[in-house]
């Protein structure tokens, strides 16, 4: 009869157990305390045993068990369990030849975590197994691992395989990987598809991650849309008479698919329109020509080819308000007879500055040639005292000198009172004509 025997443990297989290690080093616990245990653990046992091989005939025995291992546990919110692993070794007193040394596994996990995992898992892959498109369950799982949507890759597949177009669902994970946005890609196909548009699966991917919306491109290439020009008030533009006109037009435009990726916006057809808008009426001889004949400049603009380069083609163009403004014409004419008359008005002034200084020269110049005069006449006497005592003038001819210099004075006097008297005559016509 044995007097001790060691109790045997509930084995677990090494697949599950390894999942639930994972687990426990893996699973996030959001938002809440979690709490991961690593502790070295030593098992040791001795026991005596009198049928050791369990038979009638059992022989006795001391048997030594030495365990060490490590114990590994993990507390949360959102997952709680444990793994133990021992390097178990037994070693026989008698029979050596039963020595044995195994790793014992020992594991317990919450099972609600694992529903949390498997729930999902196993509706997708059902919802997808219904609907007819097959992905694998250990697909949906990678997904995860990947940090992919797994709802977003199997709706997208699913809607993709109802509407009859083949897609790999390696093709929208690489696509979710690189940030687009599966789910429109898939729709603007079908869309794109029913509409008899050829838009191929890479070039709708293209578009996407360029920063544009695929599924409105193909929607407005279906359906066309209206742009504004300009989005608010009116282009103006002046006519060759100078009279300002106002026009506001509307641009029928729809996307060109093979142009979408590269493509100018709507941007740029606006300001397109707007020029050729401003070019039309700039050549227009009067503004009544644009006012009687609105169509002409719808039909310039369109001449023009101004969807070239741009994601987008032109249908029509539309003139949906002319109006007049300003005689810009006479206002520029107006501002440049002023500015001619200011620069005229500066002409006459640098004129009249330039006779000042030039008066004023002739004065300067005047009293240096009375200066000389002055001198001169200062320098008379002195020769005429000099031809005395040469004998080259006599009495008489210094008596006609004086004659004729008291004759200059008085014809002098008789000119300066007579000047004065006209110069008084003409004053007195004057105040009396102001009367």
């Amino acid at each position: 009869m044995a007097k001790s025997r060691a109790k045997t443990r509930p084995e677990f297989g090494v697949p599950r157990l390894a999942l639930i290690a994972a687990l426990l080093l893996s699973v996030p616990g959001v938002a809440q305390a979690q709490t991961v245990r690593i502790q070295p653990t030593l098992d040791t046992r001795l026991t005596w045993t009198d049928n050791v091989d369990t038979e009638e005939d059992g022989q006795q025995d001391w048997i030594a068990e030495i365990s060490p291992g490590v114990s590994i546990s993990r507390e949360s919110g959102r997952f709680s369990g444990g793994l133990n692993m021992s390097l178990r070794n037994t070693f026989h007193a008698e029979q050596t030849e039963d020595n044995t040394t195994y790793l014992a596994l020992q594991g317990r996990g919450a099972l609600a975590q694992v529903l949390a995992v498997a729930e999902p898992v196993g509706t997708l892959w059902l919802k997808a197994l219904l609907s007819g498109y097959y992905i694998g369950i250990r697909r949906i799982i990678g997904m995860r691992l990947r940090g992919v949507d797994p709802h977003v890759i199997v709706n997208a597949g699913i809607t993709a395989h109802m509407a009859g177009i083949a897609l790999k669902d390696e093709q929208l994970e690489a696509h979710y990987l690189a940030r687009g946005n599966v789910g429109n890609v898939v729709r603007a196909i079908i869309n794109a598809s029913k509409a008899r548009i050829d838009l191929s699966y890479d070039r709708a991917c293209a578009i996407d991650l360029a920063g544009r919306d695929v599924l409105d491109a193909v929607k407005t290439s279906v359906k066309p849309k209206v742009i504004d020009c300009p989005d608010e008030g009116k282009v103006a533009a002046m006519a060759k008479n100078g009279i300002q006109v106002l026009a506001k037009a509307r641009v029928t435009v729809r996307t060109n698919i093979k142009r979408l990726v590269g493509g100018a916006t709507e941007e740029t057809i606006i300001a397109r329109v707007g020029e050729g808008i401003v070019s039309t009426i700039g050549s227009s001889e009067t503004h009544k020509d644009v006012l009687e004949n609105p169509d002409r400049i719808s039909k310039g603009v369109l001449a023009k080819g101004l969807d070239a380069g741009t994601a987008f083609e032109i249908l029509s163009i539309d003139i949906a308000d002319v109006d007049i403004g300003d005689n810009i014409g006479a206002r520029l004419q107006a501002d440049q007879a002023e500015a001619d008359k200011r620069v005229a008005q500066a002409a006459a002034e640098s004129r009249r500055a330039m006779a000042v200084a030039e008066e004023q020269e002739n004065i300067a110049a005047i009293a240096a040639n009375r200066a000389k005069l002055v001198l001169a006449e200062a320098e008379v006497p002195q020769a005429m005292a000099d031809a005395f005592r040469s004998g080259h003038l006599g009495i008489l001819d210094y008596q006609r000198i004086k004659n004729l210099e008291a004759d200059t004075r008085m014809r002098t006097q008789i000119a300066v009172g007579e000047e004065t008297h006209l110069s008084t005559e003409s004053q007195k016509k004057k105040l009396g004509g102001q009367e």
